[in-house]
């Protein structure tokens, strides 16, 4: 009797909100749910607790040094001091691939021990960190000239890709959310490169929990409130409504973050609900009538599919993943430049038909994305790098097709 590969997962976000930590615990579910061998490795509060069958999970905790990437997110640059512990977890774990989320702590980890230990890595992009680092560079020099200030970030997304992709080129095979990033990192890496979308809970996230029938008209905004977001474009869109000839809205800007204070003080129209959660998010989706996305910097667009499966039609940017998940005139808008944003966003403000036959729409689109399939084919990617693992992991991944993954 054949087995399927035994994954050893090692995740820089997993408790915190944001969408990597909702794939790795979505993916740690799925594993969980069918008995797969999946030992997931991440950070926790609390001190180090590793546990065994059936559920392998290894938690870490950052120490002192560590300092924070965003409001939930930290980097501990000491945490390579556990890694004696973590390795005896691994060893009694015989993992046949290492996985690991991107070049944080765990991650440099997760990378380090699978060169060490001799196992397979697989590596899967969550976040555009050159495009985050140049984009809050920008913002921290803001009272330089403008031309300063590009030519600096041009610079600094430059040196920043170059350096993500030597760390993505120790992985064997790599995943990516979107069809750019996959075509970005095979030709920039030369490593098999799939296909690693984000799934969709429908039963959470419905239009059956809207619990308002009118109002204000309500623009939504769900994510963090920081730089690479775009969120201060929110301001001009709001100009835009009133130039209009329309003053009966609102926007909910659901999430924290440094930008912020800057949006309460620039939106005459807004409601900050803070970080929201579970029935109480699904809700706030539910009760929005357009889902603003001013974001050029996301890889998937996670809360982009969530309005979606809400019954609400987005409007985003040209740039990132987010273009994807939306058809253009049919689920809402992928706007080409700022003004067409602002124009998309007016039309569905004035049109009430046009925004009920798009939320149809966004929900039946949103109805065929499970986790289940996202993971499926993460699992049939592993057979990539069939040829470089033993004997063991070889009749391993042979069975995939018919337990994981039936379209293989």
């Amino acid at each position: 009797m054949t087995h399927p590969p035994r994954v050893a997962f090692f995740t820089d976000s997993f408790h915190e909100v944001n969408g990597v930590a909702l794939t790795s615990r979505q993916f740690e579910a799925f594993a969980r749910r069918r008995a797969l061998p999946f030992l997931s490795v991440h950070c926790a509060s609390h001190g180090f607790v590793a546990t065994t069958e059936p559920d392998w999970t290894c938690e870490l905790q950052r120490g002192r040094a560590a300092f924070g990437l965003d409001r939930d997110l930290f980097c501990d640059p000491l945490l390579h001091l556990q890694r004696e512990r973590v390795e005896e977890v691994v060893k009694e774990f015989r993992p046949d691939v290492i996985h690991v989320t991107g070049p944080g702590d765990v991650g440099t980890l997760g990378a380090w021990l699978a060169h060490s230990l001799r196992v397979p890595l697989a590596a899967s992009w969550h976040t555009n960190l050159h495009e985050f680092a140049a984009r809050r560079l920008e913002r921290m020099f803001g009272a330089l000239p403008r031309g300063f200030r590009k030519g600096l970030a041009r610079h600094t997304e430059s040196a920043v890709l170059s350096c993500v992709l030597r760390f993505y080129r120790l992985g064997k095979v790599l995943f990516a959310p979107n069809p750019e990033l996959v075509q970005l990192l095979s030709g920039r890496t030369e490593r098999p490169t799939f296909l690693m979308e984000r799934g969709i809970d429908t039963e959470l996230f419905s239009p059956e929990k809207r619990d308002r029938a009118d109002g204000p008209l309500t623009l939504g905004f769900v994510g963090r409130v920081t730089p690479e977001k775009g969120v201060r474009f929110l301001a001009e869109v709001e100009r835009a409504l009133l130039a209009a000839g329309l003053c009966d809205f609102r926007f909910v800007i659901v999430g924290g973050g440094s930008e912020q204070s800057w949006l309460a003080q620039h939106l005459w129209h807004a409601e900050f609900p803070g970080v929201l959660s579970g029935e109480t998010l699904a809700r706030a989706y539910a009760n929005m009538d357009i889902f603003v996305f001013p974001s050029h910097t996301d890889t998937f667009g996670n809360v982009v599919l969530e309005a979606m499966a809400s019954g609400v039609p987005a409007v985003v940017t040209a740039d990132g993943g987010p273009k994807f998940l939306v058809r253009s005139g049919e689920t809402g808008f992928v706007a080409a430049d700022e003004p067409g944003f602002l124009r998309q966003v007016v039309e569905l403000a004035v049109n009430r038909g046009l925004r009920e036959s798009m939320s149809e729409a966004s929900r039946r689109r949103a109805l065929d994305r499970s986790w289940d399939r996202v993971f499926k084919e993460v699992y049939a990617g592993y057979g990539a790098f069939q040829e470089d693992i033993g004997g063991t992991a070889r009749r391993n991944l042979l069975s995939v097709g018919n337990l994981v993954c039936p379209t293989c």
